[in-house]
């Protein structure tokens, strides 16, 4: 009977992942196991290998057996074994004799030298010392139920926590059961559609997100564009959409071009909503960031059982936390979870927990306040430095928000955008937010964000994007009909 070791079935040890298998003995198959593992990258140059006990009670092999082997490898230039270091992969991991194929890693864009693209908030303002406070906290005052299974609906600390702060910062009126904490919008978003608690046609905004485009479509959703002015979406052509009885808008601050929702224009959509036993999906896009206005509130808070209200920390916190959340009419819950399924779609209690605390403490509030002034600060240097060497370049949407418009003449933005790339400037121009089928005259213009640079960048990026800028067209200076608000108020 052949022995076990020997079967090509694969044999694992706690510390390696060895195959022993074919003839010749139970040193030779170690031996051609660690060869392998070496030559295919598992044990890196420098690698410290289990001593021989360790590794021989888990192949279950002969200390002896273990120990030749090593010898071997070392004899051969595979290994090296120094007193008191242990034996590890050598630094050359295979013998001379053995010839390499030299291969060429594939060719990349070379990295942006600035970086102004929308989206992405400062990284290096990230609050670590107050999260790490936060986590030891959460972590000392949690359940041990909280690292067992969990509710889909996400930590209940979290909800109760976030119940009072969209209720007093946004105007959300909410319970913590209404909450669902999801990894963000566009989670939400796979969750409502891909998971067929909504069904399409979906109203957007003419100018928008490619990826909620992108998302929504790999969820078998047609969107319909309805048109933006200075006001915001025209929310008066939901009537004549057939089929549709769902909406998404960026109230608090249209995405990309600035402004919020007019009041007139909220209050038709909640109508139409209700008149058609439908729903706003509001994207509470830079709800905190705003800098020359008064807060603009939530349009849940006017129709609770009307309006899904998403909203993240991807701008406020980081992107990289991945938590989000859904406050969702009642009658929606149930559906949201079972579409939302097995934990592995479910955000990490860690993170969750922290956030709650950091939600409580008031540390959140303090950070918020913090980065509304740097960002505001950003914001005028732009403004400034357009005004000294680019009049002719009207800067729009900059009254909230990381990012500001800057308005072209017409037929401009593709060179604009290529002479950025160029120069080693990353952004966007208006193009690629544009709704394939909308119908409202194309916007030229360049989206900027100005949250992302390091401080001691920032002076250069806004050089260069100056720079990059086309002269003044002279006598005729217009870009186009500008949809929000030309500057900050002094």
């Amino acid at each position: 009977m052949t022995d076990s070791w020997a079967n090509p079935t694969r044999r694992l040890g706690s510390d390696l992942h060895l195959e022993l298998s074919g003839a010749g003995g139970r040193r030779s198959a170690l031996i051609r196991a660690l060869r392998d593992a070496v030559r295919d990258g598992r044990l890196a140059a420098g690698t410290l290998l289990p001593p021989y006990r360790s590794l021989a009670a888990d192949l279950g092999l002969a200390r002896n057996t273990v120990a030749a082997a090593y010898a071997e490898l070392v004899a051969e230039g595979w290994l090296v074994a120094r007193q008191g270091s242990g034996t590890r992969v050598a630094p050359r991991a295979e013998p001379a004799r053995v010839a390499r194929v030299p291969r060429q890693p594939p060719a990349r864009p070379a990295p942006a030298v600035h970086h102004l693209r929308q989206g992405q908030p400062d990284a290096a303002s990230f609050p670590r010392a107050a999260w790490l406070a936060s986590t030891r906290r959460a972590l000392t005052a949690a359940p041990n139920e909280a690292f067992g299974p969990g509710d889909p609906r996400g930590r209940p600390e979290l909800r109760r926590a976030l119940a009072g702060y969209l209720a007093r910062a946004r105007g959300v009126r909410t319970t913590p059961d209404r909450i669902v904490v999801c990894s963000g919008v566009a989670h939400a978003l796979r969750l409502l559609f891909g998971g067929r608690v909504l069904r399409g046609p979906l109203a957007v905004e003419s100018y928008g997100l490619a990826f909620h485009r992108a998302v929504l479509a790999a969820a078998g959703v047609r969107t319909v564009p309805l048109t933006l002015d200075a006001d915001g979406a025209r929310t008066g052509e939901l009537t004549d959409l057939a089929g549709v009885r769902a909406a998404l808008l960026t109230p608090a601050h249209q995405f990309p071009t600035g402004g919020p929702l007019h009041p007139r224009r909220r209050l038709a959509a909640l109508g139409w909503a209700e008149g058609r036993d439908g729903l706003v999906l509001e994207d509470d896009y830079d709800g905190e960031f705003r800098y020359d206005r008064d807060p603009v509130g939530a349009v849940q808070g006017l129709a609770p059982e009307r309006v899904v209200y998403l909203g993240s920390v991807s701008k406020s916190l980081s992107p990289a936390l991945r938590l989000g959340w859904m406050v969702l009419p009642e009658r929606l819950v149930g559906p949201v979870l079972d579409a939302k399924g097995e934990r592995e779609a479910w955000a990490g209690v860690t993170d969750q927990l922290t956030l709650a605390d950091f939600l409580d403490s008031g540390r959140y509030d303090r950070h918020v306040r913090r980065m509304r002034q740097r960002y505001r600060a950003r914001r005028d240097r732009l403004v400034a430095a357009l005004a000294a060497r680019a009049p002719h370049v009207t800067p729009t949407g900059v009254a909230a928000g990381l990012h500001a418009v800057l308005r072209l003449p017409a037929g401009t933005e593709h060179q604009v955008v290529e002479a950025a790339a160029a120069q080693s400037i990353a952004l966007d121009g208006l193009a690629g937010f544009r709704h394939p089928d909308a119908t409202m005259p194309a916007l030229d213009g360049l989206v900027v964000g100005y949250a992302t640079p390091p401080e001691h960048a920032y002076a250069a990026a806004l050089e260069a994007l100056c720079r990059i800028l086309p002269p003044d067209p002279l006598p005729h200076r217009s870009g186009g009909p500008a949809l929000e608000d030309r500057g900050p108020t002094r």
